[in-house]
């Protein structure tokens, strides 16, 4: 991949604080290397996206990260402490919604903050003001069963920001729902980065969607999965959501990325 666009880096940027920290993570299935000695950093207050062919290693990255894996060497490094297992500082959104089918809306984006013991009242007012940032303002009554597969995925994304993690990992989170509320997503996406001053890792397929949504990417080639290239998108990040795909540096930014993983792809 061509080092002259200006979008491309592999320096972190001068004055960028650090809010999670993948160092020399490896991690075997069996023979099978899913991860070596990985080496990786993620910006404080940014949406730094993981891409790469099926099979390098994007989700069992990102469920170390999590805590829910163990990694059979190194280490991540979140806030400056070293993640040992799940913990409140990081928030899951799963491809496939998790919610729970018996609780409504509103129960299910207060879940995690009845976990923790927060009382009825103010939990409900947190996740009453998610509900409504997410876009399903008036379905708090609603149960998952009642709403479409973008809906559920909203509840989802809901929950996870109510708990206040300083960290959102997003798994594939949009591959269920139709072009036209992905596309919906991904702005409400940006919007929520640009507001909430956390930090999102992002697992996607689509490049489009990488390079639209992303301060920076993380290529990742398949096994033993390793990073190939840091992009950070530059220039069009500030023309307004709806000029991004039409922007030159957009569309060449995608153009190389293909280049670089076709040869990856069966």
């Amino acid at each position: 991949m061509s080092q002259t666009n200006k979008a491309f880096s592999d320096a972190r940027p001068l004055d960028q604080e650090i809010a999670v920290s993948v160092r020399g993570v490896s991690k075997n299935y069996g023979s099978v290397v899913a991860l070596k000695d990985m080496t990786l950093e993620f910006p404080r207050g940014q949406l730094t996206s993981l891409l790469g062919p099926s099979g390098c290693g994007k989700t069992t990255l990102l469920k170390i990260i999590a805590g829910l894996l163990k990694p059979d060497s190194g280490e991540i490094i979140v806030n400056g402490k070293p993640v040992v297992g799940p913990g409140p500082n990081r928030s899951f959104v799963f491809q496939d919604f998790a919610l729970l089918p018996w609780a409504n809306v509103m129960r299910n984006v207060a879940f995690g903050l009845e976990l923790r013991g927060v009382a009825k009242s103010e939990r409900e007012a947190k996740a009453a003001k998610y509900i409504k940032d997410v876009g399903l303002g008036g379905f708090e009554k609603a149960y998952p069963h009642e709403l479409s597969g973008g809906m559920r995925q909203r509840v989802g994304l809901a929950r996870a920001l109510a708990v206040d993690s300083r960290v959102l990992l997003l798994d594939e989170p949009f591959s269920a729902v139709d072009e036209q509320t992905r596309r919906k997503f991904q702005e409400d996406l940006l919007a929520l980065v640009a507001n909430e001053n956390k930090t999102f890792i992002f697992v996607t397929h689509s490049i489009e969607e990488a390079v639209y949504v992303s301060d920076q990417i993380a290529i990742l080639l398949p096994r033993p999965s390793r990073v190939s290239e840091i992009i950070r998108p530059t220039s069009f990040r500030s023309k307004g959501v709806e000029n991004i795909r039409r922007d030159p540096e957009y569309l060449d930014i995608v153009d190389e990325i293909w280049a670089s993983l076709r040869s990856y792809v069966e």
